[in-house]
């Protein structure tokens, strides 16, 4: 009897150990979902620093806006790295969830990108424009084209401006939203396209080279890194934004991507 009850003892607490070393793993382990653009590539050159630092790293392509922030909700994530703060706060109030950003890495400047017109001033009248069919970046966009003179907006317009919010276009451009993934795609077969950055550079386009208008430096769209509400004090997001946020990546930054992506920190 009591080498049986010295067995089940044995048992359990190596159950136990067992069980807590599973946990300890689970919270030094980081699943995170990027475009592969310039964000999977980011965060693929610190992961052997952040195993320096315990953590593990789970990398996870997406190519869409959507799901990331659906898996990341749902718990299939840890994080995610793919957004601006303006996307991820539109988004959480159109679908109800509760994600919060526990920092900034860099921005990537949206262009506006033709293979018929070489400048903003060639543009014909009624020319096509693409742009994002999300409300951020649809009037991103917009404020893009405003900035450079093509288009001025109602002065209440604010970040989430739309095609009706447009009060003078003095070449009557005419704007088409579609899924920013796809517009890469057709930019092509449409006098003028405005692209996401991660999507330019995966379709091969160099922003400071290939577009013809460009967000500058002091763009306000910093791309984030994203998680579940009451989870971002983890000490291993303290460390994966520390990783992120040093000048080995500023460094990785400014010598990959040749103003295609900028530091934010």
């Amino acid at each position: 009897m009591k080498k049986f009850a010295s067995l089940v003892l044995i048992i359990v607490l190596t159950f136990t150990f067992t069980g807590c070393n599973g946990t300890e793993t689970t919270e030094n382990t980081i699943k995170i979902g990027v475009t592969p653009e310039p964000h999977g590539q980011i965060i693929d050159f610190i992961v052997d620093d952040l195993k320096d630092k315990g953590i593990e790293i789970e990398i996870i392509e997406f190519t869409d806006y959507v799901t990331p922030n659906m898996a990341l909700t749902d718990g299939d994530l840890d994080a995610n790295f793919f957004q601006h703060k303006d996307y991820m706060n539109n988004f959480k109030k159109e679908n109800n969830i509760d994600i919060v950003s526990i920092g900034a890495v860099h921005i990537e400047p949206l262009g506006l990108y033709s293979s018929k017109y070489e400048s903003i001033d060639d543009l014909e009248d009624g020319s096509e424009i693409i742009v994002p069919n999300d409300a951020t970046n649809g009037g991103r966009a917009l404020i893009l084209l405003e900035q450079a003179g093509l288009i001025t907006l109602n002065k209440d317009a604010g970040t989430l401006a739309t095609e009706n919010d447009i009060v003078e276009n003095p070449k009557n451009l005419k704007f088409t939203s579609l899924e920013a993934a796809q517009i890469p795609r057709i930019v092509e077969d449409v006098d003028a396209a405005i692209i996401n950055g991660n999507f330019a550079l995966s379709a091969g386009l160099v922003p400071a080279e290939d577009s013809i208008l460009l967000e500058d430096k002091d763009s306000p769209y910093a791309n984030i890194i994203a998680v579940r509400n009451g989870e971002e004090n983890e000490e291993k997001f303290a460390k994966l934004l520390e990783t992120l946020q040093s000048e080995k990546v500023r460094e990785f930054i400014e010598e990959n991507y040749e103003g295609a992506v900028i530091p934010a920190f």
